[in-house]
């Protein structure tokens, strides 16, 4: 009896062990928003507003938040306090110097973590469902709404206002969202209007609209939150100017889709010198 005994409670202490192990084998990577950060104060409660609802929809996901400057936590902060796996969610909206470079650099600084950066949360259709939805909330006197034509919606045009870059590919991205956005519009146009960068700025789209014959010009604000960006392009707006994408239900989706695909790529090797998307 005492040799069964003994050999159970060792069979026991296996599996018990074993399970731990399982356990934490089977905890999610943590998800770790990756935001750009801004003076603005309402910047910083629009991103976590944002992650609390990407919390709702995945209960028990490890969620935190790094910002790439101005706000805390930055995100060499957050990944120093990290253990284990992470994924890295960029909650920016094209490719450019951050994607290409800051944070693969922040992860090569941070070793001791098995890191997978996803790819920015745009160009994707969820982000013109979001746009979409933003125009409707500020469009009263919008020809458009919700994707469906109300009234004279052959004057109606829209820019599609970006932060903007030197960097092509960021460029080539947001065309692709203001294509996605002008089809979930019925066929409007809409053109990409930049804040800094190689152009064009925001009232010269609104003037290329003109040019069109569309005197209904609203700006989208494809900006994740509000920001010196944001404000800028919405006081150059000659009508309408929607309010940025923030925590819309679509790009809480987006996010968790990012890192599920992110989850399908093999590690980042350290350095970290690519983006593993």
């Amino acid at each position: 009896m005492t040799r069964f005994t003994t050999q159970l409670t060792t069979q026991l202490d296996r599996l018990g062990s074993h399970g731990v192990r399982r356990g934490r084998r089977d905890r999610p990577p943590t998800l770790v928003a990756v935001a750009h950060g801004s003076r603005d104060p309402e910047a910083l409660s629009t991103v976590t507003a944002l992650l609390d609802r990407v919390r709702a929809l995945r209960p028990g996901l490890p969620v935190r938040l790094g910002h790439i400057e101005l706000n805390r936590p930055l995100l060499s902060d957050t990944l120093a306090a990290l253990r284990g796996e992470v994924v890295l969610v960029p909650l920016l909206l094209s490719r450019g110097y951050h994607i290409k470079q800051d944070i693969p650099d922040a992860v090569a600084a941070a070793p001791h973590l098995t890191a997978r950066i996803a790819a920015p949360l745009g160009p994707d259709p969820l982000l013109a469902e979001a746009l979409d939805a933003r125009l409707a909330e500020a469009a009263y006197a919008w020809p458009m709404e919700a994707g469906r034509q109300t009234s004279a919606p052959h004057r109606a045009g829209v820019v599609l206002a970006a932060a903007g870059s030197r960097d092509p590919d960021a460029a080539a991205d947001t065309a692709r969202t203001a294509a996605l956005l002008g089809a979930r519009l019925g066929g409007v146009p809409v053109l990409p209007g930049y804040a800094s960068g190689s152009g064009p700025t925001v009232p010269e789209a609104v003037r290329a609209l003109a040019a069109l014959g569309r005197d209904r010009i609203a700006v989208a604000s494809y900006f994740t939150a509000p920001g010196r960006f944001a404000t800028q392009c919405a006081n150059a707006a000659p009508g309408v100017a929607a309010a940025p994408l923030g925590a819309h239900p679509a790009v809480a989706r987006l996010v968790l889709r990012r890192y599920e695909q992110a989850l399908a790529s093999a590690p980042l090797p350290h350095p970290a010198a690519t983006v593993g998307v």
